[in-house]
């Protein structure tokens, strides 16, 4: 492989006009296609095969014309005190409220709270509930205004008024000016690693065209296979983040083979020789974790690992091409000042940089190698403590209640709970098939006397038929809250108590709604964590296997990845579910962690995890088969990558920071959780736990049983192919073309 890569960066260097104007039509065409594809169908579909997608399906099926994806609001009216929603003047203003926004635009219908027995005990709290025809996306904004100005004339009148629902809900975004400042970050990370605006810019600019052609052909494919600018998003943040990180060690492999006094084309081959196989297979593990993703069973998740899996096949491929032509461009311009400026292209071998002289990585791998026990087991049980508190996860969705008291969604949802009880956000939806049933309405109230008998249910609605009579939906509404560990019991209690009432009723029923699909959407997810670890792990395992030739080394970074993953599971846990520390990072409800974290965050840090892994150890195994010694080894290693992983960590750092500056509770815990683990990954498992486990282990770490190595294909990510070539007579000109000597 590092013979056929070299090759072709050397193609690509000689041929940089054309490599360069290929990708730029690709972005173009793919641009084209994005610009003129139809939008993506949404077929509903969460997760199919759970409880709670089925009753909503069968509710889809038998009560048709009804659009549940419709937008709604329910707007919360609550008196001042001393006064009650049912006097004279608030409940003229109330009325006045719903004749208005029923009048509007895309409205189906609104009801008045004193038309459907919306008010609270005490009269100080009512609700008006407005369904709208057409999705929370496709409200224009003058339905959106005439609401709004509706609410403000009610609040006029002394009312508090607050909206919840989804018709003016805020929708979570990443972290906006903080995440363009992350970005910033990673471009100043860039600058200090290289010396040099021409080395820094480049893989950003890379990224960017990977990243838009990535984004253009989701949009581009998002008909034929359901895809959308949502499930794109963790192909746009990963192809940013990979991309960086392929380009930046082919560059700093570049720059390095240029220290050594290499014309521009040989270094360009060398670079993507070398460090493009360790891409390569870098890339791959990525893709088998994001492809494994399809193991879980959500169809959304499925698409997002697919189309983030696509994302990073184009970096890899703009790694091995496009990052050598334009190398071939600016063949000086990558260098840093101080090389350019001595046109001595061997000045850089004691700068600490990309020479063999004393830096900052050799020093710290020689600190670890003479202790190698203290750090290994300080490494361990630093990151053990941290991964404690993930024994307490509680996986759910964080509602309106997780919202910032500032937005008028969470006031609605605590006004709600104050004035008919916490349960009332949460209500269970049951829907009964009784078409078996003799007597349907009966046998359908009896269903619901059963359920209002259990305990923990405050009250059950008055159900509603379809018009074939066959078909019943009522609502439950339960004395906890929506995310409260005792709701999931009655949840469960109902399933486990329903035979007995099937059988005497000849009905069936099923529990949905939005807190029955959030209790079984996390313990499907639970349960697919598992198998989803085991499948990435097993295929990595393999994958490490042929590259590095030994059984030790994937065992080692297996297990590092677990203690990294669970150190930041641990550290998520703490933060945003127990409290620790929330007020620094502005969370004013703490609560369940959102049920997709555990996924996205094993399956993005394993693949960035390899990627660190990958790069770092193929340059210790690179010495070692040059003939180091395995102490040695390990300081070349360092040497010569570990400033290099370090930046790229810190790049990935800043970009997933920026993420944690969002309003949205779900997006600070994406963010967080993805940079601590990058930085528990980088720092604690890479930089020090790696080193200290191959210096105990010696030669014992390149173990591999013969039979193996020979059944094991030889893809020399090392390159040793390339350093037992003929050096030859060929000579190249300040261009990087050959001349004939």
């Amino acid at each position: 492989m590092a013979t056929f890569l070299y090759r072709l960066g050397q193609s690509a260097f000689r041929r940089r006009r054309t490599v360069v104007l290929l990708w730029l039509a690709v972005l173009a065409a793919v641009g084209a296609a994005a610009a003129t594809a139809p939008a993506a169908t949404d077929d509903g579909s969460f997760m199919p095969g759970i409880e709670a997608q089925k009753a909503f399906d069968l509710m889809e099926q038998r009560f048709p014309g009804s659009d549940s994806d419709g937008a709604d609001a329910r707007i919360v009216f609550v008196a001042p005190d001393g006064r009650k929603v049912t006097g004279a003047d608030s409940r003229a203003a109330v009325d006045g409220l719903v004749d208005e926004v029923g009048a509007g635009a895309q409205v189906a219908g609104a009801v008045s709270p004193f038309s459907a027995d919306a008010v609270s005990r005490d009269a100080s709290t009512a609700y008006a509930t407005v369904s709208y025809t057409v999705k929370a996306a496709d409200l224009t904004d003058a339905t959106r205004q005439t609401l709004e100005r509706a609410v403000e004339e009610a609040r006029d009148s002394g009312l508090t008024v607050e909206v919840g629902g989804t018709a003016l809900a805020t929708q979570p975004a990443a972290g906006g000016v903080a995440e363009g400042i992350g970005v910033a970050v990673a471009a100043v990370v860039l600058l200090i690693t290289f010396g040099s605006m021409a080395a820094a810019g480049l893989p950003l600019l890379t990224a960017l065209i990977g990243v838009g052609i990535a984004m253009a052909s989701v949009l581009a494919l998002g008909s034929t296979f359901g895809l959308s600018m949502t499930t794109g998003t963790l192909a746009s943040m990963l192809g940013l983040a990979v991309g960086i990180d392929y380009a930046l060690f082919v560059i700093s492999r570049y720059r390095e083979e240029r220290a050594k006094g290499r014309a521009p084309q040989e270094a360009a081959g060398l670079a993507t020789g070398t460090a493009g196989s360790a891409v390569v297979f870098a890339g791959l593990t990525v893709v088998i974790a994001l492809a494994g993703l399809s193991v879980v069973g959500v169809p959304m998740l499925t698409k997002m690992g697919v189309s983030a899996a696509g994302a990073v096949v184009v970096a890899v491929l703009i790694a091995l091409t496009l990052v050598p032509a334009l190398l071939g461009m600016w063949p000086d311009a990558v260098l840093s000042r101080s090389t350019r400026r001595s046109r001595r292209t061997r000045a850089g071998a004691g700068t600490g940089t990309d020479g063999s002289g004393v830096n900052g990585g050799t020093r710290w791998a020689r600190f670890v190698l003479r202790r190698p026990v203290p750090v290994l087991l300080a490494g361990v049980a630093g990151l053990g403590v941290l991964a404690l508190p993930a024994a307490d996860l509680q996986m759910g969705m964080p509602g309106a209640e997780a919202k910032p008291v500032s937005t008028t969604e969470r006031r609605a949802f605590d006004a709600l709970a104050d004035g008919f009880g916490p349960g009332f956000n949460g209500p269970l939806t049951l829907v009964v098939d009784a078409r078996g049933a003799a007597d349907p309405k009966s046998a359908v109230a009896s269903v619901a006397f059963e359920v209002g008998a259990t305990d923990g249910v405050v009250s059950v609605s008055t159900a509603r038929f379809n018009p074939a009579g066959d078909t019943a939906v009522f609502s439950a509404v339960p004395s906890t809250g929506p995310n409260d560990e005792a709701t999931k019991e009655l949840v469960h209690t109902i399933r486990g108590e329903r035979s007995a009432t099937e059988s005497s009723t000849g009905t069936t029923f099923e529990v949905t709604g939005s807190t029955a699909m959030n209790i079984d959407v996390a313990q499907a997810l639970q349960d697919a964590l598992l198998p989803y670890l085991t499948v990435i792990v097993g295929l990595a395992f393999v994958l490490l296997l042929v590259v590095f030739r030994s059984v030790l080394v994937p065992v080692k970074a297996a297990l590092g990845f677990l203690l990294s993953v669970l150190a930041a599971l641990g550290s998520v846990v703490a933060v945003f579910q127990w409290g620790w520390g929330a007020g620094l990072l502005g969370i004013q409800q703490p609560g369940p962690i959102m049920s997709l974290m555990p996924i996205f965050l094993v399956g993005i840090v394993f693949g960035l995890a390899m990627d660190y892994e990958v790069f770092l150890v193929a340059r210790i195994r690179e010495a070692h088969v040059h003939g180091d010694r395995p102490a040695q080894a390990v300081v070349t290693g360092f040497r010569h990558s570990a400033r290099v992983v370090v930046a790229a960590a810190l790049i990935m750092i800043a970009v997933f920071s920026g993420f944690v500056a969002s309003t949205e509770s779900m997006v600070k815990t994406i963010g967080f959780g993805l940079a601590i683990a990058v930085l528990f990954d980088a720092f604690v498992v890479r930089m020090a736990i790696v080193p200290a486990v191959l210096a105990l282990l010696g030669d014992r770490a390149w173990w591999l049983p013969r039979w193996l190595d020979r059944a094991l294909p030889d893809v020399d990510v090392e390159g040793a192919a390339l350093h037992a070539r003929p050096s030859g007579d060929e000579r190249h000109d300040a261009a990087g073309e050959p001349v004939r000597v």
